[in-house]
């Protein structure tokens, strides 16, 4: 069965990149729509830029996407792993600027909006793509691959050389709940000489100690520390399953990511549509339906993510 959203809702939060002030609003969609973004700060004609392999572009920093007009939104992967990780399948977000909002740096504000605007089963069927075959992608010794299994898992890999993170290693399979319960309020995370490069290059504009977890020389400097002990492999998770939703459907496989980011991520997509061996189409029955991420839990019981 497919899902959307019950009713409006609106955010208003900061670019991380661009540094400007952004207005976003979530609204219900009918079946069969998908996700679309759509750039209300454009002429209606060339608005509307589709969830869909088809407008990804590549990117190091964050997830982007294009329209056939040029018109691209960026940074959408924290609320694309919500939609997903919530089993939303159908949504409007209009956006009046040219990148999603950070907020705190995770994808807990997104799902605590969806929650809070309910969740509308829609009468109509559900595919899934099934991964057939493993195909991967390589790239300076960081890798990304997606192999056949009967249900989404995840399992990833990060090495820094900061004593404060490195060597990470996580394995989740992403059925009912488990987005919410062990990702979602996961953040993003970054070196501070990163953070100074890029803002000495225009990048990073809106990047604060409070929308990202920094650290220095095997020091944390955000304030408050970590929500999680192995908070970043958790938040390249997030962001796999955000970039993972780029496809427009839930995956039924298995993502394996060593030391990837979205630009991987987004090329092991790529290789998979590139030949209709390597997947099928499928149509959920109730077996199939109750391995996908989706809701979970309770609004009362979003403390759990805290």
């Amino acid at each position: 069965m497919q899902n959307t959203i019950r009713s409006d809702r609106q955010i208003i939060g900061t670019g991380l990149h661009s540094g400007m002030p952004v207005r976003l609003r979530l609204r219900p969609a009918a079946a069969h729509s998908g996700l679309q973004f759509h750039r209300i700060d454009y002429p209606k004609r060339q608005q509307v830029i589709k969830v869909s392999p088809e407008n990804w572009v590549e990117a190091n920093l964050c997830t982007v996407l294009e329209n056939r007009h040029g018109v691209r939104v960026s940074t959408v992967e924290h609320l694309l792993a919500a939609l997903h990780g919530c089993g939303i399948h159908n949504a409007i977000i209009e956006i009046d600027g040219p990148e999603v909002p950070i907020l705190d740096g995770s994808s807990d504000p997104f799902v605590r909006l969806i929650l809070d605007a309910g969740i509308k089963q829609l009468h109509a069927p559900l595919q899934v793509l099934r991964v057939l075959r493993p195909v991967s992608v390589e790239n300076n010794g960081a890798s990304a691959r997606l192999l056949p299994s009967d249900q989404l898992e995840i399992d990833f890999q990060i090495d820094f050389a900061d004593p404060a993170i490195g060597y990470q290693r996580k394995h989740l399979n992403m059925h009912n709940g488990t987005f919410l319960r062990e990702l979602s309020n996961c953040r993003t995370f970054c070196m501070r000489k990163d953070v100074e490069t890029m803002q000495s290059h225009g990048l990073a504009l809106g990047g604060s100690l409070e929308n990202a977890v920094v650290f220095h020389e095997g020091e944390i400097l955000s304030p408050g520390g970590l929500r999680r002990p192995d908070e970043p492999v958790r938040h390249k998770i997030l962001d796999a399953m955000g970039d993972l939703y780029v496809a427009g459907y839930p995956i039924i496989g298995r993502y394996e990511g060593v030391r990837a980011g979205h630009a991987l991520t987004g090329r092991v997509l790529q290789a998979l549509f590139a030949d209709a061996a390597n997947y099928e189409f499928v149509t959920c029955d109730s077996t199939v339906c109750a391995t996908l991420p989706g809701l979970g839990l309770p609004a009362h019981e979003l403390r759990l993510t805290a």
